[in-house]
């Protein structure tokens, strides 16, 4: 019976979609890619900047939350500190801006990723031979004690009010044209569009089994002939790297970088999202970076309405947060991409079921 079902799913896909699967994955990718920004040039053009501003931060956002769910869902390392790589992201991109003016934004947010994807290595390096509480204890020690550097070097990192710069990237044939807000939310998204397709394509490669092997079994991935340690190191790197980015592309739109952006509350927020979108997913990074900007929108917006008191208002978003993690996990435990994928899977059964009657 489930060989006739296999055959009759089969001879009724339809030829577009057989030539879909047979696509190289790069292909698919970039394929995804394009219509995703093609999609946002639409949205920014019915929208006001307001709207626009928060769809790039969605943007940024999602790069940093995809690169933790490649470290946490596919290597299964837990870390509490990725808002540390996002603080040196955003500080390399303002001090170059600041400091070398004449290197272009691409430079700029090259350098971004590579300057977190060293400190990613060496946070890798230290943390490779640590596993659960102790991993997640040292990650959480890297979220606290790099954004206190700001304070030990307020010359330099600016102190408490951080650094304020300013970056023309809008063409100067379309100045006047295109509003800024807009601009940058398009290079945003296509930043983050790129990386993901780079992200996608290691993924499911070979490094991204490599990642998977050492999840699921230490000892059968040594027997394997795959290095532990330098797989670990490796997913830090990548996810640090994913990381800085992020940070970057956030002092870009904000024009500053301030350690009060990078608190050990984002880390914590970018962890739930991961798990409020999926774990293992860059779909499900995508619904947990919406989460986590429109969430706190809404949250603020109510608390506007119902005139909450300062304290209140400021905890709200948290508070609702939490209660629509806790609600997602109960009703489903693999996040809300693995929701989807489960809607799905009933919806096709029920399909084949009534085919079968």
């Amino acid at each position: 019976m489930r060989t006739q079902i296999s055959d009759d799913v089969l001879s009724s896909t339809s030829g577009p979609a057989r030539r879909r699967r047979s696509l190289p994955p790069l292909i698919v990718h970039l394929l995804w890619a394009v219509l995703g920004l093609a999609l946002v040039i639409l949205l920014t053009l019915v929208t006001d900047p307001f709207t626009n501003l928060r769809m790039a931060t969605v943007g940024y956002y999602l790069i940093a939350v995809a690169g933790l769910a490649l470290l946490t869902g596919f290597n299964g390392q837990i870390s509490l500190g990725h808002g540390a790589f996002m603080f040196i992201g955003a500080y390399t991109v303002a001090l170059l801006v600041i400091h070398v003016p004449t290197f272009p934004l691409w430079l700029d947010l090259i350098l971004a990723a590579v300057a977190s994807g060293l400190a990613g290595a060496l946070a890798g390096a230290a943390a490779a031979r640590l596993k659960g509480p102790y991993l997640a204890g040292a990650t959480l020690a890297l979220a606290v004690g790099l954004p206190a550097l700001t304070q030990r070097f307020p010359d330099f990192l600016g102190g408490s009010n951080g650094l304020n710069f300013t970056v023309n990237s809008t063409p100067d044939g379309l100045v006047g044209v295109v509003p800024p807000t807009r601009w940058q939310t398009w290079v945003v998204w296509l930043t983050v569009l790129i990386a993901l397709v780079l992200l996608a394509n290691l993924i499911r490669g070979r490094i991204g089994r490599s990642f998977r092997a050492v999840r699921d079994d230490e000892v059968s991935a040594a027997l394997a002939g795959i290095h532990i340690g330098r797989t670990k190191i490796l997913a830090f790197l990548v996810s640090a790297v994913c990381g800085g980015l992020a940070g970057g592309l956030q002092a870009f739109l904000l024009g500053t970088a301030a350690p009060g952006s990078f608190t050990v509350a984002l880390s914590l927020s970018l962890l739930a999202a991961v798990v409020l979108g999926g774990l293992g997913s860059i779909w499900g990074a995508l619904w947990g970076a919406i989460a986590l900007v429109y969430f706190q929108a809404w949250s603020e917006d109510f608390a506007d309405v119902l005139h909450l008191s300062t304290n209140v208002a400021n905890n709200l978003p948290l508070a609702v947060y939490g209660v629509i993690l806790i609600f997602v996990i109960l009703v489903f435990p693999h996040g809300i991409q693995g929701g989807i994928q489960r809607l799905r899977a009933l919806r096709g059964r029920s399909k084949r079921s009534e085919g079968e009657s």
